[in-house]
Formats: structure tokens, C-alpha cells, sequence
């Protein structure tokens, strides 16, 4: 007998059970693949610091699957967006084509963790034999709520490749896009990740690490207890000296920063570097149960190849010494590339409900998915690793059985 399931949406994640989500999410701490970003708590705090509100364009209208009796059996976190700003997955293009047409492009449905272009589930279900059932429901369910709304589409952004084929069965347009992500292979310690580099780059990015520190710059890594209201403010400092130069407008609130502190510390590494006693630049990443996310970064004085050192070498250090499998360094970023991180493709789906805008839209991913492809490989190229190195890792992998055989 098929399982009937109902589909409603809420407001606020103050309407929605923590332990509960915490169930779906895979988000209770100490979880195999443990996300930090999809916990209720971070959740929680962009909402309640007003980063991510009706009155920021983000307005909650977050999905629940509910079976007969009323438990709850999966959710996407939703909302209706007024803008496209704060996704890393741009969209501008079609926005403007679309009401150039005469067409009405927002409000649009968007599922996605606001301002965090980190790749993870989004389709939120409850693990068990009806767990693939519950992920099409909720996956036809957000095209059926965007067709109740009258939006002009529905967006999912930073898919995990096992959600992937389920929105592609349910007819889902597919996008793909670029990052640079770091992969511990086991190095020992960052000498030992050094040793895999073509000389001339290892000599480098020694040289340039040594530069990073000259006019007695140190570092310190703080997480958990160390995170005191004193040091928010003086990352928050940072975030909006660097954020206002280069967005315009920081998303995050200080608030956020508190909350996030209060609730989920010892999922934070903030990588601070200090000159003359006191702080002058840092970057907050986010730990996962095998990954680091690194997210966004500020300074008040500028250091030549600081933001090098705090983002991107500090963050493998760490990766190494807890023994993390990758390090996720955000959106965009060539040159990342020449500190170790390759090249990763990255995927969101599209549900686009005018005809015309969505058979425009399909022609254009289809060539722009050859693109990203291409770039990869050039881009792999390129890489910092000896000659060699990047094709015996990939025969390492395909040596290596899947999961299930």
C-alpha cells in the first residue's frame, strides 16, 4: 500500500521541533556526515538575528512532509526570495530576460542555507525503507507549492550528489558550477602535503607563507570557549570593514555572530591573526563531522598574502591536525588552485514555469555544463602537483569499492 503524504509550509524555524529536524538533518552532533549548516541552530540564527527575514528578502516557507498521523517524515529548508542575492548561483540573467519579456521573475522559491555556498542534503528525510519515497515527494512537492504560489520558479541550490537523481526524475533543469576544495590524502602534517608539489610551486607557497607573517604577525586558532562576545566584536569588525568594500552591504548581523556562539561553538574555528597585542584580521570557518568550511574572512590593516595564510594554509593545517578529509573554501577563487585546492564541480536544479523562460534556460545549461566541464580539466592542468600525482589519486579511487558493494 502506498504511503500518503501531506506537504505544509512554516514560517519560522520557531514553529519547527529542534530535536525533530535534528532527526531529518543528520544534524545531531557526532553524525556520520554531520553538516553544520543544515542544524537547526545555524538555521535558527540567521532567522532570528534578522540576517535572514522577510525584511532581507529571505522569508521563510520552509517545507514539511507529513505522513496521515502527522509526523514528520522529511523537510527542505525554503524560502520566498525577493532578490538573488546571497545564493552564489547566479540567476541575474534570467531574472532580467524574463521581466524584459514582460514576465514577473520574483518572488521566486529558493531552497538553499542563506549566504553559504556549501554543497549538502536538501532533502531532509527520515531514514528507512520509505526514506527515496519521501525524498520525490518533497521534491514534486516544491514545483506543486511554486504552481500554488504563481512564482516564476523554484531554485535548489549546492545539491549533494545522492539528492541529485531525484530531482532530475522529477524534471528538474540541472546546473552546474566550480569550486575548489582541498583533499587530505593522509599527509602527516603540512610538510608532507608540500612534498606532493611540483618543486618550483612548493618553494613558492613556502616563501609566501613566510611573507604573511614578517611585521610580527602570529595566529591563533579559537573555537568553543574561546569564542567570548569580546572577540565577536572584533570579528564582526573585520567582516564589516572587508564586507562593506566588497559587497556594498554585509549580510550577517552582529546578533548572529552571539547566537551562533551560544549555540554551536565548538563547530567554529576562527583563524585570527594578531599584530602588536591585539587582533588585525580573521577568518570563521565551520567543522563538519569529516570537512572544513572555510566561509568569509575581514581585515583592518592589509598584509601582503594575510588573506592567503588566514584563509586558505591555516585552514589545511587545521584540516590535518584533526584529521578532516577536505577543506571547502567557498565560492569562485582561481587562485586557489596554486595552494592546493582542485577544481570541484558543484550542482543546483531548476524548476521554471513559463514554457518559454525554461526551454531558453535549458538550451543555455546545456551548453554552460560542457563549459564548467571543460574548465575543469583545463583547470586540473594547471594544478600545483607534481606531474602524476592527481592521475594516481584518481586511479586510487576508482580502485577503491563504492559504498553498497
Amino acid at each position: 500500500m502506498s504511503q500518503t503524504y501531506t506537504i505544509r509550509s512554516v514560517r519560522s524555524f520557531r514553529d519547527i521541533d529542534a530535536s525533530a529536524w535534528g532527526r531529518l538533518s543528520g544534524t545531531t552532533r557526532g553524525a556520520d556526515g554531520y553538516n553544520p549548516f543544515l542544524s537547526h541552530a545555524f538555521l535558527s540564527s540567521l532567522e532570528e538575528s534578522g540576517s535572514a527575514t522577510q525584511r532581507t528578502g529571505w522569508l521563510g516557507h520552509h517545507l514539511l512532509l507529513e505522513d496521515e498521523a502527522g509526523s514528520l517524515l522529511g523537510a527542505l529548508p525554503c524560502y520566498l526570495k525577493s532578490h538573488s542575492q546571497g545564493e552564489y548561483v547566479f540567476d541575474h540573467g534570467w531574472a532580467d530576460a524574463f521581466e524584459r519579456a514582460g514576465g514577473r521573475y520574483y518572488p521566486k522559491l529558493q531552497a538553499s542555507v542563506p549566504f553559504t555556498p556549501a554543497t549538502g542534503p536538501r532533502l531532509l528525510v527520515a531514514p528507512g525503507e520509505t526514506a527515496e519515497a519521501a525524498k520525490h515527494a518533497l521534491a514534486a512537492g516544491l514545483k506543486q507549492v511554486a504552481r500554488q504560489l504563481e512564482v516564476s520558479s523554484a531554485h535548489v541550490t549546492f545539491v549533494d550528489t545522492h539528492d541529485l537523481p531525484v530531482f532530475l526524475d522529477e524534471g528538474y533543469l540541472h546546473r552546474t558550477d566550480q569550486q575548489f576544495h582541498f583533499i587530505n590524502e593522509g599527509y602527516a602534517d603540512h610538510d608532507a602535503f608540500l612534498e606532493t608539489l611540483a618543486s618550483r610551486k612548493r618553494k613558492a607557497l613556502k616563501k609566501e607563507r613566510r611573507a604573511a607573517l614578517e611585521n610580527g604577525i602570529t595566529i591563533d586558532w579559537l573555537t568553543g570557549k574561546d569564542l567570548t562576545e569580546e572577540i565577536w566584536d572584533q570579528f564582526f569588525a573585520f567582516y564589516m570593514d572587508t564586507g562593506s568594500r566588497k559587497w556594498g552591504r554585509p549580510y550577517l548581523t552582529r546578533q548572529f555572530y552571539s547566537l551562533i556562539g551560544e549555540r554551536m561553538a565548538n563547530d567554529i574555528l576562527l583563524v585570527m591573526a594578531k599584530r602588536e597585542s591585539r587582533y588585525v584580521a580573521g577568518a570563521i570557518n565551520f567543522i563538519g563531522a569529516d570537512a572544513l568550511y572555510g566561509r568569509h574572512w575581514g581585515c583592518i590593516e592589509d598584509h601582503p598574502y594575510l588573506h592567503f595564510e588566514v584563509c586558505y594554509h591555516q585552514a589545511i593545517d587545521f584540516a590535518l591536525a584533526k584529521g578532516l578529509k577536505r577543506v571547502e573554501a567557498g565560492a569562485q577563487g582561481e587562485h586557489k588552485l596554486a595552494r592546493g585546492y582542485l577544481p570541484v564541480t558543484t550542482h543546483s536544479v531548476h524548476d521554471l514555469t513559463h514554457p518559454g523562460l525554461r526551454r531558453a534556460v535549458a538550451q543555455y545549461l546545456e551548453q554552460e555544463r560542457e563549459q564548467v566541464a571543460e574548465m575543469n580539466e583545463i583547470l586540473e592542468e594547471h594544478s600545483p602537483f607534481r606531474k602524476g600525482e592527481l592521475q594516481q589519486r584518481d586511479k586510487a579511487a576508482k580502485a577503491e569499492p563504492s559504498e553498497g558493494e
